[in-house]
């Protein structure tokens, strides 16, 4: 009997442990994914040993995006939606900016008031969707989702050692210790308050290695020579970035042990991830316009692991396609939460692609495309558009009218602009098949889907078609190829006297690329067959 008892036990603690998952989401701010070394051939890195801790149970994610700036990231993650939807484009506070409206469905939402288990929530440290003021520093508990918000409503501290904290839009303290620190206790104050047989989500976002660049105390760091005079900091900048990164994972090393010790750790999937691009003042590319606040590949690009026991066949790198607002749905899933979709608005629609297969082994993808944006309201900057990308390709689409357009899978500096470029048939097949993905998802002809001016002429040489031929001539005799949008060759040939006539009657209906090329010029047509 005692046996049996025993056995019984033994089996309702394994399903227990098995329908409770706790849920703890880190984000470091102004990040970069190069400072991390978490896969060969990083740049100068961060000493980070309690996060790199975490990789032997981790998925390591190499093609994470984010939005150019922390407000819209965040604003993403919380609701699973895009900048476009959500309304939240750039940085809160700034020229232009939109609060994230307090009717989105957010993360916290679905855990509290729909998933099976009702989770405990809080949300720790920066904030920065909303405007700080008296009614809404009161929305992360009011509106969002949250049973606790403490930490700093503004995107940036001005000192590290003299901060406002506001607790549940309620309470408003000057705190003296440092941020970073105070972060991690707060974190540890509110999980010390919980039952062990209550699953909880955490958000906790640090503020860290965010600017402004100081001397962190020396307890938490180990990058010699620092001073923390003005003048030292500004002409060592990066020094003094990878020391407050070093410090923050200290920290987050603290928290890991008391998760250890207090028999959390083992049932908690930890995320941990960047809200975007370095600054330009701690830059490691060449081009320092590409950074923090841009949509090239450097300004988005973020460090994203996902740890825990949770992670089949653990210990490995995925260059998955990662989009930010992915979040939403692989947290959902890491709960238990199998219906989620289902009980999510209707009318809204939502973006996020849960990355659990891939955490159980069971896809490599879950989504064929990343995109983000930049937009500012009413006045656009120079730097507001689109951008869209595949696993090789990378296509920005300005609002003033401007592409840029890249080979990431060979060129991840971005140095070489393709448009400006004789461009082969695989770049202009993964050109238009990029403009195509954009134009679908914002279903508006935003891309053009034109090369260039240069590339694209109307009168010479002539051009025409529909669905039974395909008719070309120009001055002198010509090459051709008809392409399909991903860039394979489906005809070639060359022209009979400077002229072509194509039957088109054995080609499936769909869209293609007609390309003639002479003197050593090319021109690219979009062809449409019916």
């Amino acid at each position: 009997m005692k046996k049996f008892t025993l056995l019984v036990a033994l089996l309702f603690a394994f399903s227990f442990a098995q329908a409770q998952q706790n849920i703890l989401l880190i984000i470091a701010d102004d990040l970069g994914a190069d400072y991390c070394g978490f896969t060969p051939g990083a740049n100068d890195t961060a000493n980070m040993p309690n996060v790199r801790s975490l990789i032997p149970k981790s998925v390591y994610f190499t093609n994470a995006w984010a939005s150019p700036y922390c407000s819209s990231t965040r604003a993403g993650m919380l609701t699973g939606r895009y900048s476009f939807r959500h309304g939240v484009g750039t940085v809160i506070g700034g020229s232009g900016s939109n609060d994230l409206d307090s009717a989105e469905v957010t993360i916290a939402d679905m855990l509290k008031y729909h998933a099976p288990l009702t989770y405990r929530t809080a949300n720790i440290g920066k904030w920065h969707v909303n405007q700080q003021t008296p009614i809404k520093t009161k929305w992360p508990t009011q509106k969002f989702g949250y049973d606790l918000y403490k930490g700093n409503f503004l995107g940036e501290l001005s000192d590290y050692y003299n901060w406002t904290k506001i607790t549940n839009g309620l309470q408003t303290d000057t705190i003296t210790t440092y941020a970073t620190t105070e972060t991690v206790n707060d974190a540890i104050a509110w999980l010390d308050t919980l039952p062990s047989n209550k699953p909880f989500f955490m958000w906790l976002a640090f503020n860290a290695p965010h600017s402004p660049f100081h001397l962190p105390p020396a307890n938490l760091h180990t990058v010699p020579g620092l001073t923390g005079t003005p003048q030292h900091i500004n002409a060592n900048r990066s020094l003094y970035f990878k020391a407050m990164t070093e410090a923050m994972d200290t920290e987050i090393g603290r928290l890991i042990q008391w998760m250890k010790t207090n028999n959390r750790f083992d049932s908690t999937t930890i995320i941990f991830m960047g809200d975007n691009g370095n600054d330009k003042r701690v830059s490691q590319i060449a081009d320092s316009s590409h950074v923090k606040g841009t949509l090239y590949d450097y300004g988005v690009h973020v460090p994203f692991l996902i740890s825990g026991n949770r992670v089949v066949n653990p210990n490995r790198s995925s260059d998955a396609l990662v989009n930010v607002q992915d979040v939403f749905g692989t947290t959902m899933d890491l709960a238990n939460f199998t219906n989620w979709v289902s009980a999510y608005p209707s009318t809204n629609t939502l973006d996020s692609k849960s990355l659990y297969p891939i955490l159980i082994n069971q896809l490599t993808d879950v989504r064929d495309y990343s995109f983000t944006e930049l937009f500012t309201t009413p006045t656009a900057t120079v730097q507001d558009g689109k951008t869209i990308r595949t696993k090789d390709y990378h296509l920005i689409r300005f609002d003033n009218g401007q592409e840029a357009f890249y080979h990431i899978a060979v060129d991840p500096e971005e140095q070489l602009e393709l448009l400006s470029t004789s461009m082969t048939s695989n770049d202009t097949g993964n050109y238009i098949l990029l403009c195509n993905y954009m134009n679908a998802l914002l279903a508006t002809p935003y891309c053009s889907g034109a090369l260039s001016t240069r590339d694209v002429q109307t009168l010479s040489p002539n051009f025409q078609s529909n669905s039974d031929y395909l008719q070309a001539s120009f001055e002198k005799d010509f090459t051709w190829q008809l392409l399909s949008l991903e860039g394979k060759v489906i005809l070639n040939g060359r022209s009979d006297k400077k002229r072509l006539l194509l039957s088109t009657n054995n080609l499936v209906p769909g869209y293609y690329i007609f390309q003639l090329v002479a003197n050593n010029q090319r021109w690219n047509y979009k062809w449409i067959k019916n």
